[in-house]
C-alpha cells in the first residue's frame, strides 16, 4: 500500500508521528512536506497528495492541519477525491465504508497521536461498501460535472 502525507506548519508534528508510524507498519509513505514547523500554507500541501490519490499514485492521502478543515476543503477541490475530516475511528471506518473516502483529513488540535493512529488504521482496514452508497456517490460525481452558471 502507498499512501500520500501532508501537513502546514500546524500539523507537521503529527505527519511525522503517522509517518514513523506507517513505515514501521511497512506501509509506503510518500511525504509531500511541510518539513517544518516554519509558517506554511495548507493548500501547497493538499493539493499534491489529493492529486497523488486521484491520479491513482497513492491508495490514500493523509492531511494535517490544526483543525484539519482547511486541508479537507482544499483537498477536495480535485476532482476524484473524497477527502473526509475525521475525529475518530468510527468516523474513518463509515468515511470509508459509505462514501469511499480516500483522503483522511486529521486535526492536530483535537486528536492525540494514539487516536491519530486508531484513525489511520481503521481508514485503511475498510473497504467501501458500495450498493447504495454507490448509488449516493453517483449522484454526487453528477454534481461535480455540472459547470456553475454565471
Amino acid at each position: 500500500m502507498r499512501v500520500a502525507i501532508g501537513a502546514d506548519h500546524r500539523g507537521y508534528a503529527l505527519k511525522e508521528f503517522l509517518k514513523r508510524y506507517l513505515r514501521d507498519k511497512n506501509v509506503d509513505v510518500v511525504d509531500y512536506g511541510t518539513d517544518s514547523e516554519s509558517s506554511a500554507d495548507y493548500p501547497d500541501f493538499a493539493r499534491p497528495v489529493a492529486e497523488s490519490v486521484a491520479h491513482g499514485d497513492a491508495d490514500a492521502g493523509i492531511t494535517v492541519c490544526w483543525t484539519g478543515n482547511g486541508m479537507n476543503i482544499a483537498a477536495n477541490k480535485v476532482h476524484g477525491v473524497r477527502a473526509a475530516l475525521l475525529m475518530n475511528a468510527e468516523m474513518a471506518e463509515l468515511s470509508r465504508a459509505h462514501n469511499n473516502a480516500n483522503v483522511a483529513s486529521l486535526a492536530a488540535k483535537y486528536i492525540t497521536e494514539n487516536e491519530a493512529r486508531d484513525i489511520i488504521d481503521r481508514f485503511l482496514e475498510t473497504k467501501f461498501e458500495g450498493g447504495r452508497h454507490a448509488t449516493r456517490l453517483n449522484k454526487i460525481e453528477a454534481i461535480e460535472s455540472v459547470k456553475p452558471a454565471h
